[in-house]
């Protein structure tokens, strides 16, 4: 059995996901329920949970400030949130799970299942330490993002990802010196993602650094040409989103 916490501010929501879990996720008990980061940190120094499911927004407080007041962070955390663009962006970046409200039971039973796995290997999550850094505001964290691979999590330089590929459901990353890593991400997260750090979607497949475009190619209706010499296609559909942003980003 694994031992969790509910931190969430509103009763309805606690007693809710507690029954979800206890309907699809019986091996996880629930040891304590709490509505505050007071409240919250005392359950975590008497329980000891293994797992603790956060909401991100907490009346007056976060979720994060709960994290920043731990000396050492000792569970797996799936955060649990409606809609808050700059927690979500945090959590993005720094690869960790979440669930958006209201739960879908597909995604609650598939975090958990992450969870147990990584319970079970016991290692330090070095997302949980990116993630801190990423809420300090350091603009030197923020330019690089996290990418879950099997086994490991590389943390990559934005400046040094040229383009992003969609393989199915994967999302391929190349980056400056020929190397790729594969992610199973889909395009378009990414995509939602970088879209405020200079990339653009020129095509259902494609997402490019415009700090690599070297120049727009009319062949074929219009595509960019990189400073690799690769060549990528613009879509019908995003062809005016593209000539608008290299119009901004170049002072056309």
């Amino acid at each position: 059995m694994m031992k969790a916490l509910i931190v969430d501010d509103e009763v309805s929501n606690r007693e809710n996901l507690q029954q979800l879990l206890q309907r699809y996720a019986p091996d996880v008990e629930v040891c304590a329920l709490a509505e505050d980061v007071d409240q919250a940190l005392k359950e975590i120094t008497q329980q000891r949970p293994e797992l603790v499911f956060l909401d991100i927004q907490l009346q007056d407080q976060s979720g994060f400030d709960l994290l920043k007041q731990l000396d050492e962070i000792s569970f797996e955390i799936i955060f649990v949130t409606a809609y808050d663009q700059y927690g979500i962006q945090a959590v993005k970046f720094a690869a960790l799970d979440y669930l958006l409200k209201p739960i879908d039971i597909d995604e609650l039973t598939t975090a958990v299942s992450k969870a147990r796995k990584a319970i079970q290997r016991k290692q330090k999550n070095e997302r949980l330490n990116y993630l801190l850094e990423y809420l300090k505001d350091d603009n030197q964290v923020k330019a690089r993002i996290a990418l879950p691979m099997f086994g490991e999590t590389r943390y990559v330089n934005i400046n040094d990802i040229v383009r992003c590929e969609a393989d199915n459901t994967y999302t391929r990353f190349l980056l400056t010196g020929g190397e790729q890593i594969l992610v199973s991400k889909t395009l378009k997260e990414y995509a939602d993602m970088l879209a405020n750090y200079g990339f653009l979607r020129t095509h259902q497949s494609h997402l490019v650094n415009m700090a690599y475009i070297k120049s727009w190619l009319r062949e074929d209706g219009g595509s960019l040409l990189l400073t690799d010499h690769t060549k990528i296609p613009v879509s019908k559909l995003n062809r005016e989103k593209v000539k608008e942003g290299l119009t901004i980003k170049f002072k056309l």
